[in-house]
């Protein structure tokens, strides 16, 4: 018979306190770290160009866009790092935590996509500010939205055509999927 061998268990406190200094973002579930890795220039191009539409349409507004390497805590035991998050936490919290999503995009990588789609959208509907979650392949023209349609209910919708358009009703702004997907070319071998 073998025993196998369990991982430490790291506390919140020493968690948040190693991420401050930490060369590798992490996400926390439970006690347990893990390693998040670097993005493909596709992953990258689509989470630029969601934040920077964002960014200038919420620039005089009390919530406020980040871009991947802002905690989000989703419970008191459960930190994730979206790839684009808006949030409307009130001025003088943590300034490397934020705890109140109104809007959540997550890129779609090979190495992400059954976490994001299972384990991630579970956890993410339980936050009450959470009014959308959006997923967004990076290997082909397909986005999924996911939104709060009242308490523990949510609707989901696919986007798939170039002329097809993201009305974000959480923060009050529509994407075209051609602005979302600029300089993206799908022709291209793509591995991450």
């Amino acid at each position: 018979m073998s025993l196998r061998k369990s991982k430490p268990y790291l506390s919140v406190a020493d968690y948040l306190a190693g991420e401050r200094d930490a060369d590798v973002r992490h996400e926390y579930v439970d006690g347990q770290v893990y390693a998040m890795a670097g993005a493909s220039d596709r992953h990258n191009r689509i989470a630029g160009n969601i934040f920077s539409r964002l960014n200038d349409h919420l620039a005089d507004d009390e919530c406020e866009p980040f871009i991947s390497d802002m905690k989000v805590m989703v419970s008191p035991v459960l930190y994730y790092y979206p790839d684009v998050v808006v949030t409307c936490d009130a001025p003088g919290g943590d300034r490397y935590t934020r705890n109140e999503p109104r809007l959540i995009v997550e890129v779609l990588s090979p190495s992400t996509e059954r976490v994001d789609r299972t384990e991630k959208l579970h956890a993410y509907k339980n936050v009450e500010s959470l009014l959308e979650y959006v997923l967004v392949s990076q290997d082909a023209l397909h986005i999924e939205v996911h939104r709060r349609a009242g308490v523990g209910e949510w609707t989901r919708a696919s986007l798939t055509e170039p002329d097809d358009r993201l009305a974000l009703a959480s923060v009050n702004l529509t994407l075209d999927l051609r602005d979302i997907y600029r300089n993206v070319r799908f022709d291209e071998a793509q591995e991450n």
